[in-house]
C-alpha cells in the first residue's frame, strides 16, 4: 500500500504545469506543534510508563506540510515523533495524501488518508485544537492513536444540501488497508501473555460516515460504520503461528452541539472482534470480546485565554471475565490556558474506577488497584 501513497502523490505532482513553480506558487505552508507532559497516578502504572512514581515520559512532535499545486488540488503530509512509556520512540507518517475536490458535492483523497469515523478521529492528531490532554479513552485510546487515525487507501466525500428548512448531509466513504503497529495498546493483553507480533497486523478496512446538520446552528448528528479484519504472524516462546481478528463491524453514533463558548458532545461505539490465535501443532485459541464504549462531554471557554471542560467516559467488555479489567469508568476535569498564540498549558484530573483500558499486567506486577486517580500536566508549543 505504500506504493499507492507514492503513486498518488506522484500523480498529483504530475498535474502541475511543466514550467517550474516556486514555493510561493505552490502555496506551501509548514505548521506543527510539540508537547511535553507529566503524568502521575496514585496507584497503577499507566500505558507502560512508571506513572505511580510520576514521569515525564510522554513527548510528541508533529510537523505537517500542505501545498496547492493546482486548482482544486491539495497535497498534505504529516510526520510525528511519539514517545509514551515503551510505546513509540520513533517517527511515523500520520498521513500523506492527495486531495482533489471537484465541487461541494464530490471530492476524493488518496494515499495514506485519515479514517473518517467517529466524531474526533480526524482531529485527534491536532492537540492544540482541544481543551483535553486525553480524549475519552473509551473511544480514543492514546496508545492506539497511530492505528486509528489513518489507513492506506482512499476516501470519497461531499456535502448535499437539502434546503434551508432541512439542513444538509455530509458523507464519506472509505476503504483500503489498515496497519496495527506491533506495539499498539490493543495488543497489550496478548503481549502480557508472552505473545509478540513481529510485524504487527494488517488487514482490509472499509466503511462510511453520514453526518446530518439540521437547520440549527452548531448542531450535528452522525453515524459511522467500519468493517475490519486484521491478520499477522505471532510468536510465543518457541511457538510460531498466526493471529486473525476475524471479520467484524464497528459502529459509532454521535452528536455535537456548539454555541458561542459552549460545546456539548456524546458518542457511543461498539467494538466486537472475535480474535483467534493458531500456533503450529496446537488447536486454535479464541478470545472473543464485545466492548461497548461511550462518553458525555462538555467544554466552556470562559475568556479568550481560559477554557475548561468535563467528561464521563465508560467502557465495558460484556464477554470478559467478571473482574476490574472488564470495565473502566472515568470522570475527568480539564483546564487550558493559552499563554499567547504559540504557547499553551493544560492540566487534567482523572478519577478512574476499573482497569479495562491502557493497563499492562507486566508493568503492575504487584497487582492493579480498582480505583485510582491520575493527574496530567502538558506544555504545548505550536508553530
Amino acid at each position: 500500500m505504500k506504493r499507492l501513497l507514492i503513486g498518488a502523490i506522484a500523480f498529483a505532482l504530475g498535474t502541475i504545469p511543466a514550467a517550474a513553480q516556486g514555493l510561493d506558487d505552490l502555496n506551501v505552508q509548514i505548521h506543527g506543534y510539540a508537547t511535553q507532559a507529566y503524568i502521575y497516578t496514585n496507584h497503577n502504572n499507566w500505558n507502560t510508563a512508571d506513572t505511580s512514581d510520576g514521569t515525564a515520559k510522554w513527548t510528541e512532535i508533529v510537523m505537517n506540510l500542505t501545498a496547492l499545486p493546482a486548482p482544486k488540488l491539495r497535497i498534505a503530509v504529516q510526520a510525528r515523533y511519539f514517545l509514551l512509556g515503551s510505546y513509540g520512540n520513533n517517527i511515523s507518517l500520520d498521513y500523506g495524501q492527495a486531495d482533489y475536490k471537484i465541487n461541494e458535492f464530490f471530492g476524493v483523497r488518496a494515499g495514506k488518508v485519515k479514517t473518517p469515523s467517529g466524531l474526533f478521529n480526524e482531529s485527534q492528531d491536532i492537540d492544540p485544537a482541544h481543551v483535553w490532554i486525553l480524549l475519552p479513552q473509551s473511544v480514543y485510546p492514546i496508545s492506539s492513536r497511530t492505528t486509528l487515525l489513518s489507513h492506506y487507501g482512499g476516501v470519497v466525500y461531499g456535502t448535499v444540501p437539502v434546503g434551508e428548512r432541512f439542513g444538509k448531509f455530509q458523507y464519506r466513504g472509505f476503504g483500503g488497508e489498515q496497519i496495527v503497529n506491533a506495539d499498539d495498546g490493543v495488543l497489550q493483553p496478548e503481549r502480557d501473555n508472552g505473545t509478540t507480533f513481529p510485524s504487527g497486523l494488517t488487514g482490509k478496512i472499509y466503511g462510511g460516515t453520514l453526518r446530518y446538520e439540521p437547520p440549527v446552528d452548531g448542531l450535528l448528528f452522525g453515524v459511522s460504520i467500519e468493517h475490519e479484519r486484521h491478520v499477522g504472524a505471532i510468536v510465543n516462546g518457541a511457538r510460531t503461528g498466526t493471529f486473525d481478528s476475524g471479520p467484524f463491524d464497528s459502529v459509532f453514533y454521535y452528536a455535537n452541539y456548539q454555541h458561542r463558548s459552549l460545546m456539548l458532545a456524546a458518542e457511543y461505539n461498539r467494538f466486537p472482534p472475535n480474535p483467534t490465535s493458531t500456533f503450529v501443532g496446537f488447536p486454535p485459541n479464541s478470545n472473543p470480546s464485545d466492548a461497548h464504549n461511550w462518553y458525555l462531554m462538555s467544554t466552556w471557554k470562559f475568556k479568550p485565554k481560559i477554557s475548561a471542560g468535563a467528561y464521563y467516559s465508560y467502557s465495558i467488555d460484556l464477554k470478559a471475565p467478571y473482574d476490574q479489567n472488564r470495565y473502566q469508568k472515568d470522570w475527568t476535569l480539564s483546564g487550558r490556558y493559552d499563554v499567547n498564540e504559540f504557547i499553551y498549558l493544560k492540566a487534567e484530573q482523572h478519577f478512574v474506577n476499573g482497569t479495562g483500558i491502557n493497563f499492562s499486567a507486566l508493568d503492575n506486577t504487584g497487582g492493579l488497584s480498582t480505583k485510582f486517580n491520575m493527574t496530567l500536566v502538558k506544555l504545548g508549543v505550536m508553530f
